[in-house]
């Protein structure tokens, strides 16, 4: 993460922090809010280099010095990171004390010294208590950066003691190029990312042999829909319903499909980069020939229809069942 990145992800954050650092005025302590994958800790990591960089450059860290590589490594002597425990569901009370003693003492290298904690929702009582009178009294040259997804869940008097930067929900392209550097699956990015518009489960979804599998299927059955409707029931109960054998399972897989109809609609207003099933592009065109922007929108309609049933808690098979004839109607009325 640098700072062009960050401002690209995070325009407002970005801006705040900046013009702090451009005027050496940073406040002892920020929190940073928001959902999973907005680049909170990458941020807090970036701010804490600006401010140790051997060689910065308009206040931007140079990202090659010792410095800026131990910070990233998470091994700087003076940056002290606060987080639960392996295996544990809290910061406790003594990783607080620990943080406190280590900022007893003047920085080993500097005169400043930072403490992140990460996951700071997860504070129990008495660590908030411990936090909040080392908030309230600063040690000079001190930086203190909270990262969290649930502000609610922090103490008022810790929240009021800090700048709270909020960090909004990444765009479903941003996340898709995010996931794409980490090396997740690339025909499963846009699917993951437009069922959950959300980092940690489209990474998680990514990751799944079943939604693998799942995304698999759908394809498998929007071609029988096209092509042959009476080989189509007997893959649904053989194949489909198997693999999508709860609600929640075959919620997904009714989104997928969605996704199918709504390509083909985006296809028909010329809007290919939209497409979610990229890697099926030519199977998409040839289906365009095939139907009109108005039975793309009926079928739409269809499967939404079914994804109420389910709401309702129909049998999924039957729910199948019945929107695979309606849209094999669909096809026949061509």
């Amino acid at each position: 993460m640098d700072w062009q990145k960050l401002t690209k992800q995070q325009q407002t954050a970005a801006r705040v922090l900046r013009h702090a650092i451009d005027r050496h005025a940073l406040a002892h302590a920020y929190l940073f809010e928001g959902p999973s994958g907005t680049g909170k800790r990458e941020a807090a990591i970036l701010v804490t280099q600006t401010v140790f960089c051997q060689s910065p450059e308009n206040e931007r860290p140079c990202m090659t010095c010792r410095n800026c590589r131990r910070i990233a490594s998470g091994n700087h002597p003076d940056v002290v990171w606060i987080a639960p425990e392996e295996g544990a569901a809290s910061i406790k009370k003594e990783q607080i004390a620990y943080l406190m003693k280590e900022f007893a003492y003047r920085g080993v290298e500097s005169s400043r010294k930072v403490f992140i904690i990460d996951q700071a929702e997860k504070l129990t009582a008495q660590a908030e208590n411990s936090l909040l009178k080392f908030i309230e009294e600063p040690h000079p040259g001190t930086l203190a950066l909270l990262i969290t997804e649930h502000i609610h869940q922090l103490l008022d008097t810790i929240v009021s003691r800090c700048q709270i930067l909020s960090f909004a929900p990444l765009s479903d392209q941003e996340l898709r190029e995010r996931l794409k550097q980490d090396g997740l699956p690339n025909a499963l990015l846009k699917a993951s990312a437009a069922l959950t518009h959300d980092y940690e489960s489209a990474a998680q979804l990514c990751k799944m042999e079943w939604f693998a599998e799942a995304r698999s299927l759908v394809i498998q059955l929007m071609k029988r829909l096209f092509k042959s409707f009476s080989s189509v029931l007997p893959f649904i109960y053989e194949k489909f319903s198997p693999n999508f054998d709860d609600n929640q399972k075959l919620t997904v897989g009714l989104d997928l499909m969605l996704f199918w109809y709504r390509d083909l609609l985006s296809l028909h207003l010329g809007r290919q980069s939209e497409v979610v099933y990229e890697d099926q592009m030519d199977i998409l065109k040839e289906q365009l020939l095939l139907w009109s922007s108005e039975q793309t929108i009926q079928a739409m309609s269809l499967v939404m229809d079914a994804r109420r049933q389910l709401d309702a808690h129909v049998n999924g098979v039957s729910v199948m069942e019945r929107l695979a004839i309606k849209l094999g109607g669909n096809i026949n009325e061509l």
